[in-house]
């Protein structure tokens, strides 16, 4: 992608260096996450590799500019850079991740508990949207909606169902900053009918008011 790639990246780490970020503060330079499963030690986030065996290849990460395979059932991909797979990244509060999408391909509804997203459009045309919290006195949650081009930002508030629709013939790319070093997924259709064990099909059948048999369809799309 050349050029357009790099101002890409330039205007995520712009924008990810606003941000406010969710993770707690850190009180040293760094701190390089190792993981050690002999540790016994727990801490909120990854514990710390010893400074003096740092190197520079700790906050390194490469290939985001390569395309994703979108050949799947949404027609998308997330390739995400947090401290799981940049270890520099712990305690720093942000990460970032790449978005490709397939025509009318879909990043479906999801929330990030621990983080706001930034979402910045590279190429394509996507439709994209956030609904609010449960409101007051019965009221309807309010969907907050927008078709980004080439260029166009959009925030979505940390916490809050989102998605991502490329409404076009062509692929799409998108890139995404977040205010945590390990933001977290939850995608609502993948938690709600293909948990393990599965949610009890007369829970889902009352909260959505359907018959338990569209219950079993749906829960039988998570289990091929």
């Amino acid at each position: 992608m050349g050029t357009p790639f790099l101002i890409t990246i330039a205007t995520m780490a712009l924008l990810s260096s606003l941000a406010i970020a969710s993770d707690p503060s850190p009180l040293q330079d760094f701190c390089v996450a190792i993981n050690d499963p002999k540790n016994a030690v727990f801490v909120n986030g990854k514990i710390c590799k010893d400074p003096k065996v740092v190197n520079a290849n700790d906050f390194f990460f490469q290939g985001l500019n390569v395309p994703r395979n979108t050949a799947n059932r949404q027609g998308s991909n997330v390739t995400a850079v947090n401290v799981n797979n940049l270890a520099g990244l712990n305690t720093l509060g942000v990460s970032l991740a790449r978005l490709d999408f397939a025509p009318y391909g879909l990043n479906p509804p999801h929330t990030h508990p621990r983080a706001t997203e930034v979402l910045f459009v590279l190429e394509g045309t996507l439709n994209v949207g956030f609904v609010t919290s449960n409101p007051p006195n019965n009221m309807k949650n309010q969907l907050f909606t927008k078709t980004l081009n080439p260029g166009d930002v959009f925030v979505f508030p940390e916490g809050l169902i989102h998605f991502q629709f490329n409404v076009a013939k062509t692929n799409a790319v998108a890139f995404a900053g977040f205010g945590s070093q390990n933001p977290g997924v939850i995608t609502i259709a993948n938690a709600v009918f293909g948990s393990d064990p599965l949610i009890s099909a007369d829970v889902l059948a009352k909260a959505f008011q359907v018959d338990k048999k569209v219950i079993d369809l749906l829960e039988a799309q998570f289990l091929k």
